[in-house]
Protein backbone atom coordinates (compact mmCIF):
# COMPACT_ATOMS: atom_id res chain seq x y z
CA UNK A 1 0.00 0.00 0.00
CA UNK A 2 1.42 3.63 -0.95
CA UNK A 3 0.29 7.03 -0.49
CA UNK A 4 1.14 10.19 -1.99
CA UNK A 5 0.78 13.37 -1.59
CA UNK A 6 1.46 16.40 -3.42
CA UNK A 7 0.41 20.37 -4.11
CA UNK A 8 2.42 21.51 -1.13
CA UNK A 9 4.09 24.99 -1.80
CA UNK A 10 4.73 28.41 -0.74
CA UNK A 11 1.54 31.20 -0.39
CA UNK A 12 0.81 34.30 1.10
CA UNK A 13 -1.37 34.37 3.89
CA UNK A 14 -4.97 34.26 2.03
CA UNK A 15 -4.52 32.46 -1.08
CA UNK A 16 -5.05 29.10 -1.57
CA UNK A 17 -3.96 25.44 -2.38
CA UNK A 18 -5.07 22.47 -3.59
CA UNK A 19 -3.33 19.01 -2.02
CA UNK A 20 -4.09 15.54 -3.26
CA UNK A 21 -3.05 12.08 -2.41
CA UNK A 22 -2.92 8.93 -4.67
CA UNK A 23 -3.66 5.59 -3.35
CA UNK A 24 -2.66 2.44 -4.46
CA UNK A 25 -2.76 -1.21 -3.79
CA UNK A 26 -5.84 -0.60 -1.51
CA UNK A 27 -9.41 -0.73 -2.15
CA UNK A 28 -9.61 3.16 -1.85
CA UNK A 29 -13.30 3.22 -1.10
CA UNK A 30 -13.26 1.07 2.07
CA UNK A 31 -11.33 3.11 3.99
CA UNK A 32 -11.99 6.45 6.03
CA UNK A 33 -9.42 9.09 4.83
CA UNK A 34 -8.14 11.98 6.22
CA UNK A 35 -5.42 14.85 6.20
CA UNK A 36 -3.09 15.47 9.82
CA UNK A 37 -0.76 18.36 9.50
CA UNK A 38 2.05 18.63 11.68
CA UNK A 39 4.17 21.65 12.72
CA UNK A 40 7.47 22.31 13.80
CA UNK A 41 8.04 21.15 17.77
CA UNK A 42 3.89 20.50 17.65
CA UNK A 43 2.16 17.37 17.45
CA UNK A 44 0.59 15.56 14.16
CA UNK A 45 -2.93 17.42 14.66
CA UNK A 46 -6.36 16.30 12.74
CA UNK A 47 -7.47 18.64 10.01
CA UNK A 48 -9.82 16.53 7.98
CA UNK A 49 -11.39 13.12 7.37
CA UNK A 50 -14.02 11.84 4.88
CA UNK A 51 -15.23 8.46 5.79
CA UNK A 52 -15.75 5.46 3.73
CA UNK A 53 -19.48 5.14 1.88
CA UNK A 54 -20.66 2.58 4.58
CA UNK A 55 -20.07 5.03 7.01
CA UNK A 56 -21.95 7.63 5.66
CA UNK A 57 -19.48 8.65 2.87
CA UNK A 58 -19.32 12.40 5.07
CA UNK A 59 -16.41 14.69 5.83
CA UNK A 60 -15.27 15.79 9.11
CA UNK A 61 -13.25 19.12 9.94
CA UNK A 62 -11.28 20.09 13.20
CA UNK A 63 -12.39 23.38 14.18
CA UNK A 64 -9.28 25.60 13.34
CA UNK A 65 -9.95 24.58 9.48
CA UNK A 66 -13.76 24.64 9.31
CA UNK A 67 -15.36 27.15 6.44
CA UNK A 68 -11.91 27.66 4.64
CA UNK A 69 -10.94 23.08 3.80
CA UNK A 70 -12.68 21.36 1.71
CA UNK A 71 -12.04 17.79 1.73
CA UNK A 72 -13.16 15.29 -0.85
CA UNK A 73 -12.35 12.41 -2.92
CA UNK A 74 -12.85 10.27 -5.93
CA UNK A 75 -12.92 6.65 -5.19
CA UNK A 76 -12.95 6.04 -9.11
CA UNK A 77 -9.66 7.96 -8.90
CA UNK A 78 -8.09 6.63 -5.86
CA UNK A 79 -7.39 10.39 -4.91
CA UNK A 80 -8.16 12.35 -2.09
CA UNK A 81 -7.63 16.32 -2.32
CA UNK A 82 -8.05 19.34 -0.15
CA UNK A 83 -8.54 22.56 -0.92
CA UNK A 84 -7.54 25.12 1.33
CA UNK A 85 -8.64 28.40 1.47
CA UNK A 86 -8.11 31.32 3.15
CA UNK A 87 -4.85 30.28 4.63
CA UNK A 88 -3.23 31.74 6.95
CA UNK A 89 0.49 31.59 8.84
CA UNK A 90 -0.19 28.80 11.70
CA UNK A 91 -1.41 26.51 8.78
CA UNK A 92 1.80 26.27 8.09
CA UNK A 93 3.04 22.48 8.75
CA UNK A 94 4.17 19.44 6.85
CA UNK A 95 0.34 17.57 5.64
CA UNK A 96 0.01 14.07 5.88
CA UNK A 97 -2.82 11.58 4.11
CA UNK A 98 -3.83 8.68 6.15
CA UNK A 99 -6.28 5.79 5.01
CA UNK A 100 -7.72 3.80 8.01
CA UNK A 101 -10.58 1.45 8.60
CA UNK A 102 -11.44 1.91 12.08
CA UNK A 103 -14.59 2.94 13.80
CA UNK A 104 -15.91 6.64 13.72
CA UNK A 105 -14.98 7.09 16.88
CA UNK A 106 -11.27 7.09 16.05
CA UNK A 107 -12.11 9.44 12.31
CA UNK A 108 -9.89 12.26 14.43
CA UNK A 109 -7.33 10.77 15.94
CA UNK A 110 -3.81 9.30 14.31
CA UNK A 111 -4.71 5.99 16.27
CA UNK A 112 -7.38 5.33 13.33
CA UNK A 113 -5.40 5.36 10.43
CA UNK A 114 -2.46 2.35 9.51
CA UNK A 115 -1.46 4.08 6.13
CA UNK A 116 0.18 7.32 5.80
CA UNK A 117 1.84 9.36 3.11
CA UNK A 118 5.36 10.86 2.66
CA UNK A 119 3.62 13.98 3.48
CA UNK A 120 3.73 17.70 1.72
CA UNK A 121 5.18 21.24 2.99
CA UNK A 122 2.71 23.81 2.89
CA UNK A 123 4.23 27.69 3.81
CA UNK A 124 2.28 30.43 4.25
CA UNK A 125 3.97 34.21 4.64
CA UNK A 126 2.59 36.95 6.30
Amino acid sequence: VQLQAFGGGLVQAGGSLRLSCVASELTFRNYHVAWFRQAPEKEREFAAAFSRSGSGGVPYYADSVKGRFTISRDNAKNTLYLQMNSLRPEDTAVYYCAAGQAVLTYIGSTAGYKYWGQGTQVTVSS
